[in-house]
Order: structure tokens, then C-alpha cells, then sequence
């Protein structure tokens, strides 16, 4: 009788202690956890944050996420459960433009196996910010002498030396195009150049100039019809006639800017003010500062509207007078 007894006894806890040792399944991945070899594509600047998860069938089993291979300033907190999660966060930096592999890991109590997942990102360059488009242009002054260079970096080829003072030792101003963040972090800007050849623009540090002015005027020149219009807002608010270069010293096409205004000449020739622009002359004159377009009066009325200079614009002196009111310097100026 006894050993009946202990036959059954034994036979009862035989299924007990078999579904003892059956191990807790192995973490499966889950909503919303990236798929596997998901490539990721942040731009340099802005924030990536996404969430792993992880879960068994089991409610009493404890999941942990981590993380190995996490780029310089990443972050992954982890919260442990059923399922567990971790959240991944990471603003890159323009150093860390390329292809970056994090992997991430579930493992479960009581499971020595764990589970692995392998996420691509990808990080771009952050997109150059437009500061002059449309109707609105920005200028800014040169506080000290720089190096324009042909690229947003300072092992760039140099274009030319930007300075503080134009040829006529005004403070120097140079029309801002668009600006970027080097590898380092160093933002430049991409501004116009007053050199040859016209429409030139290089890059320079931001540190080098002053505050950017918005402008919302932009004066037009047309060769053709011997016509300058200025316009505020995109709509126009003064029109007159000129002149301009004759034809073996034109006055060139492009895109340009109003770098001073100078007043109180001596030479009537001029008239009562002039503004400085950008653009040169291809060719020399020994007018203007040696070179430059010049938007000045005329001594000689009568010979407006015409192929009359040596290459600048010629208005009226009421003309010119009226538009020292109208026309702020940084004005973009294109001559067609």
C-alpha cells in the first residue's frame, strides 16, 4: 500500500516539475520598435527620438532594453516591464554628418538569450538658411577685415579680402545671401563681393559682421529702355529716366548692391550725391573710386536719357536727390 501511495505521489508532481523547468520565452520586438536595418535620416541640427520596445507572453517576465554603440551625445533611457521600452534621443552636430549603426538589445529575467536590433543613421548636412529671397534682402556691416573663401570653411581657397572701408573709406557693407554651419560649428554666411568678376560671392565667418538689416527695396536697371525703377514691397515707387556706359565702357548686367552714399562733392560732375554699388567696370575708367558703378547726378541733363558714362548710372539731380530718400543702403541693385 505503501509504495501505491508514493507511485501516485510521484506520478502527480511529475507534470508540476516538468512545467517548472519549461524557460521563459525570449523577448520579441514590437510597436514601435524601427524594423530591422531601418535607416533613419536626421539633418544635422535637428532632434532624432524614437522608442524600442520589447515584450514576452509571460506577465511575471521583466524586459531591458539597452543600447550599445550610441553616437557622442546620444541618450537612451530605459524603463523596465512588460513590455520595456527605451527612448533614443539625439541631436546631431554638423561633426557628425554620415552613416552611424546603434544597436540595441532586449534581454528578459530568467532568458540567456536576448534579442538584437541594428538601426542605420543616417545624419545630413542641415540645409543652408536664405537671407535674402523674395522681397526682403539682408545686408550687414564689416566690423573687421575677413577672408572670403570659396566654401563654408576655414581651410577653404580664399576669394578675396573683405574690409572695413570702401575705396572711399565709408564703412563697407556686404549684401547677405545665405548662411551654414560648418563641421565645427562655426556659422557663415555666403555674401556678394565687390570684385572681379561680377556677381562674385564667397563666405565669411557671421562673426565678422554686424547685424543683419532687412531691406524690402530693390532698385532695377534697364540698359535698354534707359529706365531705373525702385521697388518696396515688390511694388514700385519711383521710376526715372538715365544714362548709362557707352558701349566701349558698359555698364555691366547683374546682381548687385548699394554699398554707400557719399554727398557734398566738389565736382559737379557727380551731382549732389552718388550712391556705390558693387559692380565694376570691366574695363577702367579712372571715374568712381577707379572702377565702380557709381548711381550718381549729371552735370549734363541734356544728355539724358543715352549711352552717356563711363560705365555708371546717371540721373537727374532731383532724380537722385529723391532717391537718397527712397533708397537705404544694402538695396539690392539688378541691371539688366
Amino acid at each position: 500500500m505503501r509504495v501505491a501511495v508514493l507511485l501516485c505521489v510521484c506520478a502527480l508532481a511529475a507534470p508540476l516539475c516538468a512545467a517548472a523547468q519549461t524557460p521563459a520565452p525570449v523577448p520579441l520586438w514590437q510597436a514601435p520598435t524601427p524594423a530591422e536595418g531601418a535607416i533613419l535620416t536626421v539633418v544635422a541640427g535637428v532632434p532624432l527620438d524614437f522608442t524600442l520596445s520589447a515584450g514576452t507572453p509571460e506577465p511575471a517576465t521583466v524586459v531591458h532594453v539597452a543600447g550599445s554603440g550610441l553616437p557622442q551625445g546620444a541618450t537612451l533611457t530605459s524603463t523596465d516591464g512588460n513590455p520595456g521600452t527605451a527612448e533614443f534621443l539625439w541631436t546631431p552636430t554638423s561633426a557628425q554628418v554620415g552613416d552611424h549603426a546603434v544597436a540595441f538589445t532586449a534581454s528578459a529575467s530568467g532568458v540567456s538569450e536576448a534579442i538584437t536590433r541594428t538601426i542605420a543613421i543616417r545624419v545630413t548636412p542641415e540645409p543652408a538658411v536664405r537671407l535674402s529671397v523674395g522681397n526682403v534682402s539682408r545686408s550687414a556691416v564689416v566690423l573687421r577685415p575677413v577672408y572670403a573663401r570659396a566654401q563654408p570653411s576655414a581651410g577653404a581657397a580664399i576669394v578675396t579680402r573683405v574690409g572695413t572701408r570702401t575705396e572711399e573709406y565709408a564703412p563697407n557693407m556686404v549684401l547677405a545671401l545665405e548662411s551654414i554651419h560648418d563641421a565645427r560649428g562655426t556659422l557663415w554666411v555666403r555674401v556678394r563681393l565687390s570684385i572681379l568678376p561680377n556677381n562674385s560671392t564667397g563666405w565669411v565667418p557671421r562673426s565678422a559682421l554686424g547685424p543683419l538689416r532687412a531691406r524690402t527695396t530693390r532698385l532695377v536697371i534697364d540698359r535698354t529702355f534707359f529706365t531705373a525703377i525702385l521697388f518696396r514691397d515688390g511694388r514700385a515707387v519711383f521710376r526715372t529716366r538715365i544714362g548709362v556706359g557707352r558701349a566701349d565702357w558698359p555698364t555691366p548686367r547683374g546682381e548687385f548692391y548699394v554699398r554707400e552714399l557719399l554727398t557734398n562733392f566738389g565736382d559737379p560732375f557727380y551731382g549732389p550725391a552718388a550712391f556705390g554699388t558693387s559692380a565694376k567696370s570691366p574695363v577702367p575708367t579712372g571715374y568712381f573710386a577707379g572702377a565702380f558703378i557709381g548711381i550718381h547726378g549729371t552735370n549734363a541733363p541734356e544728355l539724358i536719357p543715352g549711352q552717356i558714362s563711363h560705365g555708371c548710372i546717371r540721373l537727374q539731380n532731383a532724380a537722385i536727390l529723391r532717391l537718397v530718400k527712397l533708397m537705404p543702403l544694402g538695396t539690392p541693385v539688378t541691371i539688366r
